[in-house]
């Protein structure tokens, strides 16, 4: 076997090696529980590099330093962070659901960690091979609502209920578009599993990969995916129903000490793992991005573009300013349900119109025009202009 191959696959070699200390009918839960802890602890620490690296960005983005008193350069400010939540007093309101409140951030952590189950990270390195994949990574999507209602409910504070509405109407707005647009990945796969939508943009054209974003109906359901993505985990623009401004916190306005770091690992863990999803339904998974640069480890691209996701979503949230929760829902019903609606009808019509450039031509003006039109409909009665100060006297 070549080294470019030992490299690639060094994590499941590992794996089987230690299998082996085992008896056989133990090996099978010995690989779960050695995959399950590699889950546990890859995940927890990209989200502690990604907290370091976005408070520095967004200080670069904004002029001042960010972290920079705990070692060198700050970069163990996630270490003074988890020893700070570890030891705050933990304080719950006295009229509050005890058990609700601290069941709250628990299920949270646990559906998203239960989502990295089908998420293939590398070639051979996935932890079910589910034929439904896609269906069981929204299935177990949907259960963060019920946590988030749990945390807003159960705090007995109006402020928390709110933010808790808040979030649940937006998550549930963008979750639509958000499956809706990853059904062309499904329809050109012909198969729900996440390793076989992998495979199936493996191949080149010279040097260039087969990805879906490739194609005019892959680029729109991939840019519709991250939007989507960015409104179900509440990154800005989106962030909402944490609108510090009128709300406090949002839904977890009573939580302190580790219960809210929970709140705080699994919304970071939720941007990670649907970005790792968007990767691999539209930009090749673990797939390399020129076929001349195939010797790298598939894992080493999966969690290249894992971070490229990271640097991507650092800059928008230190670029673009909140929306109102009007335009959240008018966007989500008024402009993303139909574009997502009629990509689907333009994957359909990819796949049966044949090859040759007749089908990238009708393909794309179909989603411009569609792009222009629902456009200028929702901005007909936005009237926008310079914004005036007024100032008391």
């Amino acid at each position: 076997m070549s080294l470019a191959n030992q490299l690639d696959q060094i994590f499941v070699f590992l794996q089987h090696w230690i299998e082996g200390f085992f008896p056989q009918w133990l090996q099978p839960g010995v690989g779960a529980l050695i995959a399950v802890i590699g889950i546990v602890a890859t995940f927890p620490a990209i989200f502690a590099v990604t907290t370091v690296l976005e408070r520095k960005g967004l200080g670069r983005i904004q002029n001042r330093l960010g972290p920079n008193r705990v070692g060198p350069l700050g970069i163990l400010q996630p270490v003074a962070d988890g020893i700070k939540s570890l030891t705050k007093e933990d304080i719950v309101p006295r009229s509050a659901d005890g058990v609700v409140h601290f069941l709250a951030p628990v299920v949270l952590v646990v559906a998203i960690f239960l989502g990295y189950a089908v998420l293939p990270v590398g070639r051979n390195m996935v932890l079910m091979n589910m034929d439904a994949g896609l269906l069981f990574f929204f299935a177990i999507g949907a259960s963060t609502e019920l946590s988030i209602f749990m945390a807003g409910w159960s705090s007995r504070n109006k402020y928390s209920l709110l933010g808790a509405l808040r979030a649940v109407a937006q998550m549930i707005s963008y979750e639509v578009p958000l499956l809706l647009s990853s059904v062309v990945a499904v329809m050109m796969t012909g198969s729900l599993s996440t390793v076989k939508i992998v495979e199936a943009q493996g191949g080149f054209t010279g040097i260039f990969p087969h990805w879906y974003v490739f194609t005019p109906w892959g680029f729109a359901g991939f840019i519709l995916f991250v939007i989507a993505a960015l409104a179900e985990t509440n990154r800005s623009p989106f962030d909402l129903p944490e609108g510090e401004s009128e709300l406090v916190a949002g839904y977890f306005t009573e939580y302190s000490g580790f219960k809210f770091a929970l709140f705080f690992l699994g919304e970071y863990l939720g941007m990670l793992s649907i970005a790792g999803f968007a990767i691999t339904l539209f930009l090749g998974g673990w797939g390399a991005p020129f076929s001349f640069l195939g010797f790298m480890p598939s894992w080493a691209w999966f969690f290249l573009k894992l971070f490229a996701a990271i640097f991507f979503f650092i800059w928008l949230r230190g670029t673009l300013p909140r929306l109102r929760q009007d335009q959240l829902m008018n966007f989500a019903w008024k402009f993303m349900l139909p574009m997502t609606l009629l990509n689907l009808l333009v994957a359909g019509a990819w796949r049966f119109l044949g090859d040759g450039w007749s089908r990238w031509v009708i393909c794309s003006l179909v989603l411009l025009f569609a792009y222009v039109l629902l456009g200028r409909v929702l901005m007909r009665h936005q009237h926008l202009g310079p914004r005036s100060y007024r100032y008391a006297e």
